[in-house]
């Protein structure tokens, strides 16, 4: 693998204008593509194997014309504190309301709340339904105009007004200026790194070069803009780490004294193989979604993962291309400075004509033998000479933090995660405290009678079973299609949608639905907003292990593969097990049980958003076992070379834990840049995000590794014989890079032009 990969960094060192055309060639072509391509369907969020998918595909069915994805909105009217709602210039006031916005564009219907007795029983609190005939994302600025300008014209009879549903709902942004504060952090992140402000730029435009060409390319296949959300996120976080680890390396090997043909080409076979195994890694996590069965994530992960491929393509052949333009202007001052030093000619020393963009190799390389030992060394030798304590510490601590996660509930939030200033959560509060805290989820329920004798006399039977079940508090009349051999019923819980006595409820229902089979010939179904929440909740936490298993699994034979070890990659996954768990720790206790929410801004505790184990794994995971292979490999490659294990351990920190941090911080920084949002999910992702990454790069990585390792010895390189003989030896380290005969040339040294020199 390093031989082919020096190959390829100095194919593209050597060809660097052609490789560059290339890649803007293949951007403006997905570019157009996806300019030219048709709008994407929009896919819905559909949960096969469900009972609640099964529901909706049954109403589909029987009632065609009735089962609208259209919008909708509620307009909650309130009477000030002693009056009724059922007031003459109330009335007046609500009916204005509601005949306003039947004459607007794009609705369906809007229904008169005093027609169809949607005021509470104490007369404080009416509400009007309005559904629409396009989706919410379809409707105009004038269709929302009008529907808040009602609100206002009502507002002013002295009522107070607030408007749920979906019709004013904003899908929840990932891009914009998130990106931007994050782009912006990973600027200053890299240039205090690099030293130069030409190495900070090449990791950043890379990275947006291959979310560039990744999203272009998912429009372009047809897919849906959600699925773009995670290539974005971690295209922008893989494509920046992978540019700069190889940036790193390339400055590392000049400073040994390389020329920069042959610096980048090492760069390419040493850092350049980390990064492929590390994308890799990421590919398996991000594929592995697939194992869950949710359509959506399943093309979210497939189309990440191939953002992440053309961001070690990218990695492996532009990166040394780019270095090729400007092979003095990516080091930092001090380097350069060294080199000269070690040049051999003065400024005015004449020779032949170099060849642009190539140096002489220096006669003598820089010393950087009794160089002052850099932050990442101290820390390195700090724990190797108190390897157990620190390793207990580090266990300990993440121990602790994990600890919440036992009482770990999963739900998909609504509207009672908005923030207060929201007018969906208020309007929410307002039909809870109006009609009850259920009246916000009701359940539908589908009856199939078509197998009955009697299908109304079996609907009846249920409705009846329905109203006396416990927890019910009101059912709706059946509504029947126009074959009359299926029925929709709308049961009221006596808990709120994310209760989980709601969730107690809909078992118990399908618990009775063979009793009602029997009894009457009917099929029951119970679906819903809230029942596709619970529903959709379960399987994804069903889901869970077997995806942890698969992805873990894949990436142990992968990380055996590359270290050709055992025990590094059991170590490297029971480490991101222990920080993802510390991290779902502090979820838990910020968002459930309300500590430090009012720090971070969290106005309504409740369960966790079901996706976030499934979405944190799999972006944690890749990101973690990039620090795993881009420190561990530097490490190993010291101990084949003979050195202790630790030593070797010094050795890889002294020369990776820089950009490995800088890596983390970047990453931190973007995550971090989510829990401002106003949305609680995305909040949720933010403070999820930033804290595993946090977790794993500096307790996992960089304190529990070196320790673990120091305790090993030489037993954490160790293999079994009979497996040492079937593994592949894909030589990350570059180990036969330098080696040949005198007198043969071979991959280690090149010429100042980028030709292979004759090894003696």
């Amino acid at each position: 693998m390093a031989t082919f990969l020096y190959r390829l960094g100095q194919l593209a060192f050597r060809k660097r204008r052609w490789v560059a055309l290339m890649w803007v060639a293949i951007l403006a072509a997905t570019a157009f593509a996806a300019v030219r391509a048709p709008a994407a369907p929009d896919d819905g969020f559909a949960m096969p194997g469900t009972e609640s998918q099964k529901a909706f595909d049954l109403l589909d069915q029987r009632f065609p014309s009735g089962n609208s994805e259209g919008a909708d909105a509620r307009l909650v009217f309130v009477a000030p504190d002693g009056q009724k709602i059922t007031a003459t210039r109330y009335k007046e006031a609500i009916d204005e309301a509601v005949t306003a916005v039947a004459d607007g564009g794009q609705v369906a219907t809007a229904l008169d709340p005093f027609d169809v007795h949607a005021v509470s029983k104490d007369d404080s609190t009416a509400y009007s339904s309005i559904s629409y005939a396009e989706k919410a994302e379809d409707l105009t600025d004038a269709t929302k105009k009008t529907l808040t300008d009602a609100a206002d014209d009502a507002r002013e009879a002295g009522l107070t007004v607030e408007i749920g549903g979906s019709a004013l709902g904003v899908a929840p942004e990932f891009g914009g200026t998130t990106e931007i504060i994050g782009v912006a952090i990973a600027a200053v992140v890299l240039v205090i790194t690099f030293g130069s402000l030409v190495a900070a730029g090449l990791p950043l435009l890379t990275a947006l070069l291959s979310i560039g060409v990744g999203v272009a390319g998912i429009v372009a296949v047809g897919l849906s803009t959600t699925t773009t959300t995670l290539a974005l996120m971690l295209g922008l976080a893989v494509g920046i780490d992978y540019a700069l680890f190889i940036v790193s390396r390339y400055s590392a090997e000049r400073t040994a004294g390389h020329s920069p043909a042959e610096a980048a080409a090492r760069a390419a076979g040493t850092a350049g193989s980390a990064v492929v195994f590390a994308g890799l890694t990421v590919v398996i996590a991000l594929a592995g979604l697939s194992v869950v069965g949710v359509p959506t994530l399943t093309k979210m992960g497939l189309a990440a993962a191939a953002t992440v491929v053309i961001a070690v393509l990218i990695a492996v052949t532009l990166v040394p291309a780019v270095l090729g333009f400007a092979p003095k202007a990516v080091l930092s001052r001090k380097v350069r400075t060294a080199l000269r030093g070690g040049d051999g000619q003065g400024a005015g020393a004449s020779g032949p004509r170099r060849p642009r963009g190539t140096e002489p190799t220096p006669t003598t390389k820089p010393d950087t033998s009794a160089a002052k030992p850099n932050m990442g060394t101290r820390w390195a030798r700090f724990v190797v000479g108190r390897p157990l304590p620190v390793l207990l510490l580090g266990i300990v601590g993440l121990g602790i933090l994990a600890v919440p996660t036992l009482d770990l509930r999963l739900g998909l939030p609504g509207d009672e995660a908005q923030p207060t200033s929201t007018t969906q959560r208020r309007a929410y509060d307002n039909l809870a405290e109006g009609f009850g805290p259920g009246f916000n989820g009701p359940l539908t329920v589908v009856v199939d009678a078509k197998g009955a004798q009697d299908p109304k006399a079996a609907v009846a039977t249920v409705a009846e079973k329905l109203a006396a079940t416990d927890g019910v508090v009101s059912v709706s009349p059946a509504m029947f299609n126009k074959s009359g051999d299926t029925a929709i019923i709308s049961a009221t819980p006596s808990t709120g949608p994310s209760e989980e006595g709601t969730k107690d409820l809909v078992h118990t229902l399908r618990e009775e639905r063979a009793g009602l089979k029997a009894d009457t010939g009917a099929t029951m179904l119970v679906t819903g907003t809230t029942a596709v929440n619970i529903d959709v909740s379960q399987k994804l936490t069903d889901a869970l292990v077997p995806y942890l298993a698969v992805v873990v699994s894949l990436a142990f034979l992968l990380l055996m593969i590359v270290f050709r070890s055992v025990l590094v990659p059991l170590k490297a996954a029971l480490g991101f097990l222990l920080s993802v768990a510390a991290s779902f720790g502090v979820i838990v206790a910020i968002f459930q049980w309300g500590w430090l929410a009012g720090l971070v801004g969290v106005e309504q505790t409740g369960p966790v958003m079901s996706m976030m184990p499934i979405f944190l794994i799999g972006v944690v995971f890749g990101l973690a076992m990039d620090y795993e292979v881009f420190l561990v490999t530097r490490m190993r490659e010291a101990y084949i070379h003979g050195e202790s294990t630790g030593q070797a351990v010094v050795t890889g920190f002294r020369h990776s834990a820089r950009v490995v941090v800088a890596a983390a911080v970047i990453m931190i920084a973007v995550f971090a840049g989510f829990i401002g949002s106003g949305e609680s999910l995305i909040k949720m992702m933010g403070v999820g995000l930033s804290t595993a990454v946090f977790f794993d790069a500096f307790v996992v990585r960089m304190t529990i590794v070196p320790a673990v390792l120091a305790l090993l010895g030489d037993k954490a390189w160790w293999m079994p014989r009979r497996l040492a003989k079937i593994v592949p030896n894909v030589d990350v380290e570059g180990e036969a890079l330098g080696q040949g005969q005198p007198g043969q040339a071979l991959p280690g040294h090149l010429d100042e032009q980028g030709r292979e020199a004759v090894h003696v």
